[in-house]
C-alpha cells in the first residue's frame, strides 16, 4: 500500500490561493492524525494572473506535470479583467480535464447543520445528493480547446456538442457505481438519468447508453428526468433524488442550483475523475475582490481536499487516506451542530483563518 502520494498543487487566483491554502492545511492536519500516510505538494503556477505576466495559462511542462502526479488539486482561476481575444476566460483547468480525460464530474450537495437551508419544508434539513457532470464533452466540448467553435464573421457562432459512447459508458458505470456505494453508506443508491432525450439525438443517445449499463446492474434502481423537470424538482422535492448523471453543461447548471439549496458555492466540493488522474477543486469563483482579506469561505475546497483523500485511498489502497477523509467530513459536521463554525459568507464572524482552525482543531480530536 502506498503510503506518499504526490499532489500536484494550483493555487490560481483571486481567494484560490486562500482557500488551497486552507486546504492544504486542513489535509496534512488529517493525514498527520490517522498517521500512516504523506501528502507530498508540487506546486505548479497557473491562471489569469500568470496568463497576465507571462503570455502563457500554465507554466511550461506544467500539464505533464500536473498528469504525472497521483491527484491534482486546484484552488480557482479567473480574473475579470484578464481575457483572450475573444473575450473568454483564462481556463487551463478545462483543457487538464480534456487532455487527462477527467470525465466524471462528482459534485456532492449536502445540507449541513446550521447552515442556511433555502427551502421551508423541513426535509429540506436531509438533503444528500449527488450530480454527476460529465465534464469532457456535451456542450463544453467546444470550450476546452480553442478552434473548436466555428466564429462565421460577426454574423454567427456555431458550438459543438458531443456525445461519445466510450466516455459516456464509463460515465455511466462511474454512476452505478457511485449509486451502489452510497447505498452501502447507507443512502438510497438510485441513479437518475438527467437529459432532453425527447428533443436531441445526442440526449436519445445518452440515454440508451444508460439503458446499456443499467442492464449490468439490476440491484441498482434506476430512472429518468428531463433536464427542466429536474431543474424544476430540485427546488420542489430534492430529498427524492440520489445520484443524478447528466450531459457537461447540464451538469454545471443544475449542480449550482442545487447548492444554492444548501448555502451557496462556498460548501460546492468537486472532484473530476478519469481512468488514471482526479482534479479537485471548490466549485466556486476566484472572487478577486475579497483575497487576502481572510473572508473567503474555505469549506467547498476543504470538502474537495477530503474528496482528494478518499480518491487516494482507493487509487493507492490505503485505508488511511480515506479515515482521514472521514476524519475532515466528521469535523466539518460536528463544528456546524456545535455552531463553532459560522462563515462569514453565511453571516457569521468567521474568516478563512478562523474556520480552516476550527476544522484543524475538532479532526485532530478524533
Amino acid at each position: 500500500m502506498a503510503e506518499t502520494a504526490r499532489i500536484a498543487l494550483i493555487r490560481g487566483d483571486g481567494i484560490g490561493v486562500d482557500v488551497a491554502g486552507a486546504a492544504v492545511a486542513v489535509a496534512e492536519a488529517a493525514v498527520a492524525a490517522e498517521g500512516g500516510c504523506v501528502l507530498r505538494w508540487e506546486e505548479i503556477h497557473a491562471g489569469a494572473g500568470y496568463f497576465r505576466d507571462t503570455g502563457h495559462d500554465i507554466e511550461p511542462r506544467g500539464e505533464e506535470r500536473a498528469g504525472a502526479a497521483d491527484a491534482i488539486f486546484l484552488g480557482a482561476i479567473g480574473l475579470p479583467a484578464v481575457r483572450h481575444a475573444d473575450g473568454t476566460e483564462i481556463s487551463p483547468h478545462l483543457r487538464l480535464r480534456d487532455r487527462f480525460g477527467l470525465y466524471a464530474g462528482v459534485r456532492p450537495v449536502r445540507a449541513w447543520p446550521n447552515a442556511p437551508q433555502r427551502l421551508a419544508d423541513p426535509r429540506a434539513a436531509g438533503i444528500d445528493l449527488v450530480i454527476l457532470r460529465e465534464s469532457t464533452e456535451g456542450l463544453f466540448y467546444s470550450a476546452a480547446v480553442h478552434g473548436r467553435s466555428r466564429i462565421i464573421g460577426d454574423e454567427e457562432v456555431r458550438e459543438t456538442l458531443r456525445i461519445t459512447r466510450a466516455t459516456t459508458e464509463k460515465l455511466h458505470d462511474f454512476g452505478f457505481r457511485l449509486a451502489r456505494k452510497r447505498r452501502d453508506r447507507g443512502r438510497p443508491g438510485r441513479l437518475t438519468c438527467v437529459d432532453k432525450a425527447n428533443v436531441f439525438p445526442s440526449m436519445a443517445f445518452f440515454r440508451k447508453i444508460f439503458d446499456e449499463i443499467a442492464a449490468r446492474y439490476p440491484d441498482v434502481e434506476a430512472g429518468y428526468n428531463y433536464v427542466d423537470a429536474m431543474a424544476l424538482d430540485l427546488v420542489r422535492r430534492p430529498w427524492d433524488f440520489d445520484v443524478m448523471v447528466t450531459e457537461n453543461m447540464f451538469g454545471d447548471i443544475l449542480s449550482d442550483l442545487a447548492g444554492g439549496l444548501v448555502g451557496g458555492m462556498g460548501l460546492a466540493a468537486c472532484a473530476e475523475i478519469g481512468d488514471e488522474t482526479g482534479l479537485f477543486q471548490p466549485a466556486h469563483g476566484s472572487a478577486p475582490d475579497i483575497m487576502g482579506q481572510d473572508r473567503a469561505n474555505p469549506l467547498a475546497a476543504i470538502l474537495s481536499g477530503a474528496m482528494m483523500l478518499d480518491y487516494l485511498a482507493d487509487k493507492s489502497g490505503n485505508d488511511r487516506f480515506a479515515r482521514a477523509a472521514a476524519r475532515v467530513e466528521r469535523a466539518v459536521e460536528d463544528g456546524f451542530a456545535a455552531n463553532a463554525i459560522r462563515p462569514m459568507e453565511f453571516g457569521g464572524d468567521m474568516g478563512t483563518r478562523a474556520v480552516t482552525a476550527e476544522v484543524i482543531a475538532r479532526l485532530e480530536g478524533g
